[in-house]
């Protein structure tokens, strides 16, 4: 299978200081999705948890959405010469009578490590093809205060990120602020992904009260991913895109961007930030007498 990281050599330039050395880079890799035994995508992505990758993309594609629509899932021999597995190619076999909802096998999808599915999907085909309604899901709240020692949690059990300055994380985090798992990925998407994935195959899905936490941006492919699984709360260290806005508003998904230090901008769903303790200490300072 392929290593998570390899070597290179590099020229370094240090205050006018030349040398040479050996450095440690994330490593990437194509990896070809198979329904059945035909194409259907293929991302770049860091070797690990393919599996997981390929349950987790088939999630956001609304195709299964317990572990018993899955019947198995292998490698696949590579197209070598010599005919050895790459460990790139993954073949997934849906259990039988599990349909294929809006999906074409023979769009031969690419998805890059930095977009996911760049403007396949619309507004309307996530929402008709969401199997939990956020809106219909038992509520969860997260104080300002929670959701700023998030990031700083995350960052603290990235280790191959140490190592490589070159991966995205996803987290994923109890309504306590407790670190529920974690997945690493040149791709923000498959990490995501890979996250999702692991919850199908273990049963979790869907992820009704967990906190989902992305490092960089939140796009419109990580607010699909987050609905299609059933996350009520999104939050990114960076900006969210004008799309991701909207689906999360149309969704009922709580999107929090520029989540850095104690400051954040909530983008939609503020119903679930809980700021009463904070309204109340204003009213206090006030001279006002606090209301529940």
């Amino acid at each position: 299978m392929g290593r998570v990281t390899e070597r290179r050599r590099v020229l370094r330039i240090r205050d006018g200081a030349v040398s040479t050395r050996p450095d440690t880079l994330v490593a990437e890799e194509p990896l070809e999705i198979r329904l059945g035994g035909k194409p259907l995508a293929i991302t770049m992505r860091t070797p690990g948890d393919d599996f997981a990758l390929a349950a987790g993309f088939l999630v956001s594609e609304g195709v299964v959405g317990r572990a018993e629509d899955v019947a198995n899932i292998v490698y696949c021999a590579g197209a070598t010469q010599d005919g050895s597995n790459t460990y790139n190619v993954v073949d997934v076999q849906l259990a039988p009578g599990v349909p294929l909802p809006g999906i074409t096998l023979e769009r031969n999808v690419y998805t890059t490590s930095s977009c996911g599915l760049c403007g396949k999907a619309s507004l309307d085909a996530v929402r008709t093809t969401a199997r939990w309604p956020i809106a219909d899901t038992p509520a969860i709240r997260a104080t300002p205060e929670l959701l700023a020692a998030l990031p700083g949690r995350l960052r603290a059990v990235q280790r191959v990120f140490d190592r490589t300055g070159g991966l995205h994380a996803a987290g994923l985090f109890s309504p306590e602020g407790e670190l529920l798992d974690l997945r690493e990925d040149v791709g923000r998407h498959n990490a995501v992904d890979k996250l999702i994935g692991r919850a199908l195959r273990n049963g979790r899905l869907p992820l009704s009260q967990t906190i989902l936490l992305v490092s960089g941006r939140a796009s419109f492919e990580l607010a699909q991913k987050a609905v299609m699984a059933g996350i009520p709360l999104l939050a990114a260290v960076s900006a969210p895109s004008s799309l991701a806005v909207d689906l999360a508003a149309e969704s009922g998904l709580t999107l929090v961007g520029f989540l850095r230090g104690g400051s954040m901008n909530v983008y939609a769903g503020e119903q679930r930030i809980d700021l009463r303790a904070r309204r109340h200490g204003r009213r206090a300072a006030l001279g006002r007498p606090a209301t529940s």
